[in-house]
């Protein structure tokens, strides 16, 4: 290592001898196990590490000239670290403060940016449904709240405080008044509980719905399959061939899916897929067969419950609260079909489709294991108590 500086020679006296530090260092044993640990650490600064060392060596009655020579340093720094050790011991080794340049903007400007990037831009007249870092930064300062600022400071501010306001995400407030009751009795069913009671061997647990507007588009030119240095390629134009509806029932505890294919949704269809799984074993000598379904239209309203209970008297129909299908355990499967069979989309026609869906349903029986499903009860109350009540709005004045 080259050492810079006036002073890189080790002092030496009139016989050309080395002369001794006056600090002698002598350690504790605590001083030297913790020395230890940063010298042998494998997560420690490298410059924690030397440090430690220097002052080891010279506790071992090294010279400064020597401790240099063996780590490749200069014996400036040597003297250095075994002069702060013996002064401040082990607080002596860490940096000292700096001063730095000053700082250009104070913590209340940084704080007054903060609040700017937490309001909407319409809240305060601004034509804008989001901030950017930049029309933040032009906002501050048109404010008068710095003189100059640029978007990449607002952005680094704001990405300390886990700020971005030019991302949004969409959510919806729980709007059924008996919200966490309808939710906690589909929570309760997939414990395998009803009413407070547990569930016998021969009651079942069916997450049933719909998979509608599936549509049959026929790329313009065949897709390339992909190889070494790119990806699949999948043509961008298509031709429609018409959609259908998928409707499947979802055995919870067993991971089975039984699943119909309608031209469209609706009572009559959704009818069809009950009938076909309550006549097929073990549902068809089941003690009861529980149906957890959203409020679509083929399968909403006490009408619905009051239908199945008069065809099928072993099963009951237990709806969702409204916007709650995020609960609806088919949902999952769903989203798997989509993903492995679907997408991207590309059939010759209607049948096409069709038998790719119920294909990949006996694919997915032959080796599907129950969902690891582990919001409860509880995890439904904390997230109800983090939601806040919704804004009042008023009602627009009517047009003149």
């Amino acid at each position: 290592m080259v050492c810079r500086g006036a002073r890189v020679l080790a002092r030496v006296d009139n016989a050309g001898m080395p002369v001794a530090s006056p600090f002698v260092i002598v350690l504790t044993p605590a001083e030297e196990a913790e020395l230890l640990a940063r010298v042998r650490g494998g997560r420690i600064e490298h410059r924690d590490r030397v440090r430690a060392q220097i002052v080891l060596a010279a506790a071992a009655g090294g010279s400064n000239a020597a401790i240099a020579a063996d780590l490749g340093l200069c014996v400036d720094t040597a003297r250095r670290w075994r002069c702060r050790f013996a002064a401040g011991r082990l607080g002596g080794l860490a940096d000292r403060p700096r001063s730095g340049r000053p700082r250009r903007f104070t913590a209340v400007q940084v704080a007054a940016i903060t609040a700017l990037a937490c309001a909407l831009p319409a809240e305060t007249g601004i034509p804008l449904s989001r901030w950017s870092s930049t029309e933040l930064a032009t906002e501050a300062v048109a404010r008068g709240v710095v003189s100059a600022i640029s978007g990449s400071t607002v952005r680094r501010w704001l990405a300390r405080a886990a700020i971005k306001p030019w991302q949004h995400r969409s959510w919806i407030f729980p709007r059924d008044p008996d919200f966490e009751s309808k939710a906690a009795r589909a929570l309760d069913l997939y414990a395998r509980t009803w009413e407070g009671a547990p569930l016998g061997p021969h009651d079942y647990v069916i997450s049933a719905d719909e998979k509608s507007q599936l549509q049959a588009l026929r790329r313009r030119h065949p897709g390339r399959p992909p190889g070494p240095g790119h990806t699949r390629h999948v043509e961008f134009e298509y031709r429609r061939g018409g959609t259908l509806a998928y409707f499947a029932a979802y055995d919870v505890h067993h991971a089975r899916v039984i699943g119909t294919i309608a031209p469209k949704t609706g009572i009559e269809p959704f009818t069809e897929l009950v009938a076909k799984v309550m006549t097929t074993e073990p549902h068809a000598s089941a003690r009861r067969v529980f149906w957890i379904v959203d409020n679509g239209s083929s399968h909403a309203g006490q009408a619905s419950i009051d239908r199945m209970a008069t065809a099928w008297p072993t099963a009951t129909l237990v709806h969702l609260p409204i916007h709650a299908s995020w609960l609806n355990q088919v949902e999952i499967y769903f989203s798997i079909l989509q993903r492995k069979a679907i997408t991207p989309v590309d059939f010759a026609d209607l049948d096409a489709l069709a038998e790719r869906i119920l294909a990949f349903q006996d694919r997915y029986n032959s080796n599907a294991t129950p969902f690891d499903w582990t919001f409860t009860r509880t995890d439904l109350r904390a997230l109800l108590d983090q939601i806040d009540p919704p804004p009042t709005y008023q009602p627009l004045p009517a047009a003149a």
